[in-house]
């Protein structure tokens, strides 16, 4: 039976705690039995947010385990307990295979876990904790990362993929599938999809670019080009590009790009249409342009994409 210990102290998150503890520590034994041998750790009574727990063991403990999960650190302007990061790297010398949910990889990189591995968290805090460690390869754009014996995840859902990668990777894909839909999720999502893409688009106001946006958006399965947009809008190109800057922080050409995209996950998640259609819908021509375009935006290639968010 694999053991798997969960590092709890004051300061922790309480939503991927509960996420760990919903699927490492319920019993789970009419899918997969044997099931885990769950505990967990603390150094003492914990207070996670309006919550208090009773550690089953010390955090010496996670020693013993098999796997160690680390749950998302709340304010990683604080360094996190030394003996959570001496407890942490002592399991991980010991044969354990540790893995962060969110902010949880701030103590993986305190215990020097991170460096020489690529790593993620939630992408709000990607930039911090490259630049804490420096060491360590720091990817804003995925969902989990797996070095094998060291495993990060981004944020709050992509906490509860991370959990369902490590059930897939112990006990089989039929099983980690039936548990997701106990949980009423979808059954996997791949690490290296990304944590969510930016769609700039301004809330109906008075600036000058009011009515381009939806007439852009209704277009979107036509080649538009910036002079389209510009001719449209009765402005220079380079007048244009300065309002979109404004607007939307990025320029024409890669906004009209992000719509396309999130146009073409709409259709993959709400329709049956064919590639091809799609490509066409969207303005991208060709399926294989779609699916070129698609894979190096979203992280995953779109006929994944749809597995994922149809029933």
């Amino acid at each position: 039976m694999p053991a798997v210990a969960l590092a709890v102290t004051d300061g922790m998150l309480h939503y991927e705690l509960a996420v760990a503890v919903e699927v490492f520590g319920s019993d789970l034994t009419h899918i997969v039995n044997p099931w885990y041998d769950f505990a967990l750790c603390g150094s003492g009574p914990v207070r996670i947010g309006r919550f208090h727990l009773e550690p089953d063991h010390g955090l010496d403990h996670l020693a013993h385990a098999d796997t160690v999960i680390v749950p998302s650190w709340s304010d990683t302007d604080i360094d996190p307990p030394a003996e959570l990061i001496e407890a942490v790297r002592a399991a991980h010398a010991a044969g354990a295979r540790v893995a962060s949910l969110c902010t949880g990889a701030f103590v993986l990189g305190a215990a020097g876990l991170l460096d020489g591995r690529r790593a993620t968290t939630h992408w709000a805090h990607t930039r911090e904790l490259a630049r804490r460690h420096p060491r360590a390869t720091v990817d804003p754009d995925v969902l989990y990362v797996d070095n094998g014996d060291v495993l990060t995840s981004a944020g709050k859902a992509a906490a509860m993929d991370l959990c369902l990668h490590l059930v897939r990777l112990d006990h089989g894909s039929a099983h980690a599938n039936a548990i997701a839909r106990r949980l009423v999720i979808p059954p996997h999502r791949d690490g290296g999809q990304a944590q969510f893409i930016a769609t700039p688009l301004p809330a109906p106001g008075n600036h000058p670019l009011d009515e381009l946006f939806p007439w852009a958006l209704e277009r979107l399965n036509q080649p538009l080009t910036v002079e389209d947009l510009a001719r449209q809008a009765r402005m220079s190109t380079r007048h244009l590009g300065r309002h979109f800057r404004h607007l939307t922080g990025t320029t024409p050409l890669r906004w009209l790009h992000t719509q396309r995209i999130r146009h073409a996950q709409a259709l993959l998640e709400t329709t049956d249409a064919t590639m091809d259609t799609i490509a066409a819908a969207t303005g991208m021509g060709t399926a294989t342009t779609l699916r070129r375009h698609f894979h190096r935006t979203v992280g995953v290639p779109p006929d994944t994409y749809r597995r994922t968010f149809r029933p």
